[in-house]
């Protein structure tokens, strides 16, 4: 395996583009994270929206068109731009919006890469933080704790008993928006301990083995494309909820995979 300082050759540098962008545009958030003037509007669905998510996504497009310019590239902001080419481009410029309108560092910039329809790489950056962790399928999951820091190889956690592991989550009543509150109740029972504040930031816990398990009921594939690289990698597992390995379910679980089974029970 290759660390990421190796990845300029794979895949016409696409690999080593995906880190570069994620970080340019995690850094382009930061100028409006904390500021007086954040303006916040609400989508169709009452999700909020500012200025830092548009134009970290505008910053994307701009820097892979450059370079990649027959590739498609899907956003949560925006319109899909179809390409000829067989890559694909997933972006959530902030994933965790609410926290970063609250103040709270724990917000994500998420990138992923595609080709044919199949997952070939992800990013996960946390700007307020520093954090980053990439990831290319057969190349591992690869944490950098601050700028500068090295590479460190990311590895999920070992736990084989839910009684001692740590669930995160985003949003508790969002298990209430699809009917599975009870599922909610079963989870953090069971569970050693439940943390929120989750989004992007909970899938990289879990790839790092600071927790065993991160559950998203509802999910749009920009909010997980680049988790399934990046928690596979690790040596963990992502699937929707029926156990299917895909970023396009409409939910997600991440976990360390010794307790996958064991979630994907409490939560049917």
């Amino acid at each position: 395996m290759a660390t990421p300082d190796q990845w300029q050759s794979l895949h016409e540098g696409r690999l080593a583009a995906m880190i570069e962008v994620a970080e340019a545009a995690g850094a382009h958030t930061l100028k409006h994270f904390r500021s007086s003037e954040l303006v916040i509007d609400a989508k169709q669905d009452d999700s909020p929206v500012t200025i830092a998510d548009r134009e970290a996504e505008q910053l994307v497009r701009k820097l892979l068109f450059e370079r990649f310019p027959q590739d498609t590239l899907q956003g949560e902001e925006f319109e899909e731009q179809t390409g000829s080419s067989s890559y694909r481009w997933i972006v959530d410029p902030i994933d965790g919006t609410k926290s970063f309108v609250c103040g709270v560092p724990l917000y994500s910039t998420l990138l992923a890469l595609e080709c044919d329809g199949n997952p070939l790489g992800g990013v996960i950056f946390i700007p307020a933080m520093g954090e980053l962790i990439a990831a290319a399928i057969d190349q591992g999951s690869w944490y950098r704790r601050g700028d500068g820091a090295a590479w460190e190889a990311a590895q999920v956690s070992t736990k084989t008993d839910i009684s001692q592991a740590v669930f995160v989550t985003s949003q508790v009543d969002s298990f209430d928006q699809r009917g599975a509150s009870d599922a909610y109740k079963r989870l953090e029972s069971d569970a050693w301990v439940s943390r929120s504040w989750g989004d992007g930031y909970g899938y990289l816990l879990v790839a790092t083995g600071r927790a065993e398990m991160m559950i998203d009921p509802i999910c749009n594939a920009w909010d997980v494309a680049a988790i399934y690289p990046v928690i596979t990698e690790a040596g963990g597992t992502f699937t929707d909820w029926k156990g299917t390995k895909t970023v396009r379910g409409g939910d997600g679980v991440g976990t360390n995979g010794h307790l996958h089974a064991a979630v994907l029970d409490r939560l049917s």
